[in-house]
């Protein structure tokens, strides 16, 4: 269910897939001293999940050709984003992938951007590669810890929810923050 809901996440982002992550990460916190297998397996999981996510959603924008062109055309922040994103790419900007991944919808914008613009992919999956690793270890992380912290009920859920929120509001922030120029 966990593995389902990240990779479909980057078409749906209003899939609660990070929520699913940290309630599957307090259960194994919940259960008997053999949770740490848990935890791995689940980080493993959900990376694995959100890497095979971005590669799908990469792989049909680029093959989307000018149908997709007119639509991402249509839409001026679509535009934005993705000129952004190609340039990011292009100087080597891959923590832009990486923010991404926290930011609400970011990571179909990033992964839907990259594939429209045919970018290299050595130059975007690693990056996907990182994002699904560091947002799958944050994200268990808080379940599991939040856990251990406040107990293994609704509260530690809702507290670890909350700073899931938080990393998804500052990444939002700083990904539509003007660059600076130099």
């Amino acid at each position: 269910m966990v593995a389902l809901s990240v990779l479909l996440d980057v078409f749906l982002p209003v899939l609660p897939s990070g929520v699913l992550v940290i309630t599957a990460a307090t259960a194994a916190a919940a259960g008997t001293a053999a949770d740490v297998p848990d935890v791995l397996a689940l980080t493993l999981c959900a990376a694995t999940a959100s890497v095979l996510g971005d590669l799908v959603a990469y792989r049909l924008a680029w093959r989307g050709g000018a149908r997709l062109d007119r639509a991402i055309s249509r839409s001026r922040r679509l535009t934005t984003a993705q000129a952004h994103l190609g340039t990011a790419l292009a100087r080597g900007g891959g923590a832009l992938v990486v923010l991404a991944r926290f930011a609400p919808a970011g990571r179909s914008v990033v992964s839907l951007g990259a594939g429209a613009a045919h970018r290299r992919a050595r130059d975007f999956l690693p990056w996907s590669a990182l994002a699904g690793l560091t947002w799958a270890t944050y994200s268990v992380a808080l379940g599991y810890f939040g856990a251990h912290l406040l107990g293994t009920s609704w509260l530690a859920t809702a507290v670890s929810v909350g700073a899931l929120f938080g990393a998804g509001a500052g990444a939002a922030y700083l990904m539509r923050r003007e660059p600076r120029t130099s």
